[in-house]
């Protein structure tokens, strides 16, 4: 199955490293064009030079300004935005009495504001030229939620419902809004996992083993293409089938 993505431009958040980079990789050999960001200016634009067609920018998703002015640089610099994968992720992990308000809303600001609003700001053009393809970052503890992570788990599951309610707000336009739900991914964000609970992890998923980044970006690059026309407000888990 190709994946023909030419002419198309994808805005992908948190896309120097991990999932974000593998999907960003995804993209560009598909033939789109990609924007991406982190907050660090200089990595952004290194990661990009690699990149074939692909442009950096500094960017704290949970800053509003930084969101409006990221699309609106994006649109300026490449005419549109096609595609956009909030993929951009925080945790603070903790207990649930132990979690402070302040870790509680910057989870909820990065990992669900950010998405809300870059939907809003990039699914204009995307409504009015009646083409667009919106892809969030979830996870399977949004699904089943997981201890020490109720901050991260609810801003997942906040992913989902606006997921599925914009999808069938936004169908009517050709606009369609999916989101994919990784399980344990090796990402450096997981690679501080002990062994022990790796050995864990491992046995209770049945593909035996923790998955790659690029796992995740192939559903990534599948829900943008023409071959998902005609699927919407759908959660595509990529786990290895640990949570089936």
């Amino acid at each position: 199955m190709k994946v023909d993505l030419s002419g198309k431009v994808a805005l992908i958040t948190g896309g120097t490293r991990g999932i974000g980079l593998a999907s960003a990789e995804a993209f560009t050999a598909a033939g789109a064009k990609v924007a991406l960001c982190a907050r660090d200016q200089a990595k952004a634009e290194e990661v990009a030079k690699g990149l074939e067609g692909a442009r950096g920018y500094r960017c704290d998703v949970g800053v509003t300004a930084d969101l409006e002015a990221l699309v609106a640089q994006a649109e300026k610099d490449f005419g549109h935005i096609d595609i956009l994968v909030n993929n951009a992720g925080l945790t603070r992990d903790n207990l649930l009495f132990r979690i402070s308000e302040g870790d509680w809303d910057a989870v909820q600001d990065v990992n669900l504001k950010a998405a809300f609003l870059l939907m809003k700001l990039a699914g204009r053009g995307m409504i009015k030229r009646r083409w667009g393809r919106i892809i969030n970052m979830t996870s399977v503890v949004g699904l089943n939620g997981n201890k020490g992570q109720s901050n991260y788990s609810a801003a997942k599951a906040g992913l989902v419902g606006l997921t599925k309610a914009a999808a069938k707000e936004l169908a009517s336009r050709n606009v369609l809004v999916n989101a994919v739900a990784p399980g344990y991914i090796d990402t450096e964000m997981t690679r501080g996992i002990s062994a022990e609970a790796k050995q864990y992890l491992q046995a209770a998923i049945p593909l035996a083993r923790l998955g790659e980044a690029r796992d995740v970006a192939g559903a990534v690059l599948f829900l943008a293409s023409d071959w998902a026309s005609y699927i919407t407000g759908q959660v595509l888990v990529v786990d290895g089938g640990m949570v089936m």
